[in-house]
């Protein structure tokens, strides 16, 4: 096999699962509520306590660390769920997260532009 087939073979697969032996398929649900939206996450095989969430800049991070073991060391690495920009009217501030039974239930609260914005301008 060429080089070059064999970094378009790598390419196409799933490197994280092969190394990890496989993993389970995470189960993502958004719901929008009058007051703020949820984000609900339940991985099978993952307790609900190990997943994390960050908010950094416009930015929500929904992730857990995997162990992956590589020359004898063990590396723990991130395993993105969900990462995406919020829209200006999501309150970052409040974004809160807490586990009911085995799923985490990230709640991003509206700010007051959630309504809209509107302004007169005076001449």
């Amino acid at each position: 096999m060429k080089r070059s087939q064999y970094l378009d073979l790598l390419a196409s697969v799933d490197i994280m699962n092969v190394l990890n032996g496989g993993r389970s398929e995470s189960q993502v649900k958004l719901n929008q509520h009058e007051d703020h939206r949820e984000i609900r996450v339940k991985i099978p095989g993952i307790e609900a306590e190990r997943i994390q969430v960050e908010v950094n800049n416009d930015h929500v991070s929904i992730f857990y660390m995997m162990d992956i073991e590589s020359v004898g060391k063990t590396m723990r690495l991130p395993y993105s769920i969900y990462n995406k920009q919020q829209p200006y009217f999501i309150d970052l501030s409040r974004v809160n997260a807490a586990v009911e039974g085995s799923v985490l239930v990230v709640k991003l609260p509206y700010n007051e532009l959630a309504n809209g914005y509107h302004k007169k301008i005076s001449l």
